[in-house]
C-alpha cells in the first residue's frame, strides 16, 4: 500500500511502516524511547508492537483507557513520568492506541520541554482514518471535546490493520462514522461503496482506510490551520460533539462512542442541508436510512435538546457568539459557516427519531 505524504510526514501501511519506524529510530539516535499505551493497547497490542522492532531499549507509560481520562490531568501523569524516567528534548513518544492515545500523546510530546518528537501507531479504526494526519493533538476540558491543544505533526504515521482484530464491532463501527463522511463531504462513489457495511469484511478496510486518509490530507494539506476547507471535515460535528458530550455529562445515560454521536450529527446536518442548502431529499433520506442501519438509534427525549444545543456555544469553528455549521449543497459540495435557527434543529431531531 502506498505511503501517503502529509506536509511534513509520512503515513506508512503495514510492513512499510516497520521498516519506516526502525529507519527513523536508527537515523535519529534519540537518547530515550517512551511508548504511551491505554489499558487496553497495553493488553492487546504492544508485544506485537514491540515485536517488530528493532533491539531497542523503550520505556512503557500507560494510562486509563476511555474518553473520560482525556484531560490535562492525565497529561500531568504523563508528564510526571516522562520526568521521572529521564526524558530529554531529544527523546521520542511513540503513541500506541486510539484516538485517546494518539491525541493526548501527542499533546504531551508537544508540550514537554517545549516539543518533544513523536510517532502515532493507531490502533482503532476511528484513529486510523481520522488522528492518522493532520497534526490535531489535544484533551478535553470537563466534558467539552478537544478544546486545549495544538496543531503539530508526528515524525510519522504507522498504520496497521492487523491490530483492529483486537477490537469489538461497535468500535470498528465507530471509526467508519468518520469514513462516511469523507464520502458525503468528497466522494459519491466512495460513499455508494460504504453504504452497504456489512457485506465490507475486515481484510478489505485497508484500501478503504487508504481512501479515507486520502481524502482527509488533501483537506489538511490546502488548510493546515483550518481556515477554510478543512472545517469540511467537521461536518456532522457541531451537534454530535455536543451530543457526546452530553451523554458523557450524564451518569443516568449511557456513553456514546464518538462514531455514534457523529452519525447522528449527519442525519441531522442532512436535514438542515436540505432545508438551507438545497441537498436533495434523496439524500437527505439516504444518509438517514444508511446510518440507521448501521448505528442503533438513540432515545434523544425532548428534554436533553436545550442542553445538547447550550453545549454547542463550545464548538471550535465558533466565531464572533456565532454557532457556525459545516453543511451540504450536494455530496462533495460543502456551505461553509452556516447559522442555524434553533427552531429548524428541533425539527432535525424529530427527523433522525421519526
Amino acid at each position: 500500500m502506498k505511503s501517503i505524504q502529509s506536509h511534513y510526514s509520512f503515513v506508512h501501511f503495514e510492513s512499510k511502516g516497520y521498516e519506516s519506524l526502525n529507519a527513523l529510530l536508527k537515523n535519529k539516535q534519540y537518547s530515550k524511547l517512551f511508548v504511551l499505551v491505554d489499558t487496553n493497547t497495553h493488553e492487546h497490542c504492544l508485544s506485537v508492537f514491540l515485536e517488530q522492532l528493532e533491539r531497542v531499549a523503550i520505556e512503557i507509560i500507560e494510562i486509563e483507557a476511555g474518553e473520560e481520562h482525556k484531560h490535562l490531568d492525565t497529561c500531568m501523569g504523563v508528564w510526571e513520568a516522562l520526568s521521572e524516567l529521564g526524558a530529554d528534548r531529544k527523546s521520542l513518544l511513540m503513541n500506541l492506541g486510539g484516538g485517546v492515545v494518539t491525541d493526548l500523546g501527542g499533546f504531551v510530546a508537544c508540550t514537554f520541554k517545549r516539543g518533544i518528537d513523536y510517532v502515532n501507531i493507531p490502533t482503532t479504526l476511528l484513529s486510523m482514518v481520522d488522528a492518522s494526519v493532520g497534526g490535531k493533538t489535544g484533551v478535553d476540558l470537563g466534558n467539552l471535546k478537544n478544546q486545549i491543544g495544538v496543531i503539530s505533526e508526528p515524525q510519522m504515521v504507522l498504520v496497521d490493520p492487523n491490530y483492529l482484530s483486537t477490537l469489538p464491532d461497535e468500535e470498528v463501527r465507530s471509526g467508519y462514522a468518520e469514513m462516511l463522511k469523507h464520502g458525503l463531504i468528497a466522494d459519491l462513489n466512495y460513499w455508494n461503496t460504504l453504504k452497504d457495511y456489512k457485506s465490507i469484511h475486515s481484510g478489505e478496510l485497508l484500501p478503504l482506510i487508504h481512501r479515507s486518509i486520502e481524502i482527509k490530507n488533501k483537506v489538511v494539506t490546502e488548510d493546515p490551520r483550518e481556515d477554510s476547507i478543512r472545517k469540511t471535515l467537521n461536518f456532522g460535528h457541531t451537534l454530535g460533539h455536543a451530543i457526546e458530550s452530553h451523554f458523557l455529562s450524564h451518569p443516568s445515560k449511557k456513553k456514546l462512542l464518538h462514531g455514534e454521536a457523529i452519525a447522528i450529527g449527519m442525519v441531522l446536518a442532512g436535514y438542515l442541508s436540505h432545508h438551507l442548502c438545497g441537498f436533495s431529499k434523496e439524500y437527505m433520506l439516504d444518509i438517514k436510512s444508511v446510518m440507521h442501519a448501521i448505528y442503533p438509534k438513540v432515545d434523544i427525549a425532548t428534554s436533553d435538546i436545550a442542553p445538547i444545543i447550550e453545549l454547542m456555544k463550545y464548538d471550535k469553528k465558533n466565531a464572533h457568539g456565532s454557532i457556525n455549521f459545516i453543511l451540504l449543497k450536494d455530496i462533495g459540495v460543502h456551505d461553509i459557516d452556516i447559522t442555524v435557527d434553533n427552531e429548524l434543529i428541533y425539527k432535525a431531531f424529530q427527523f433522525y427519531l421519526d
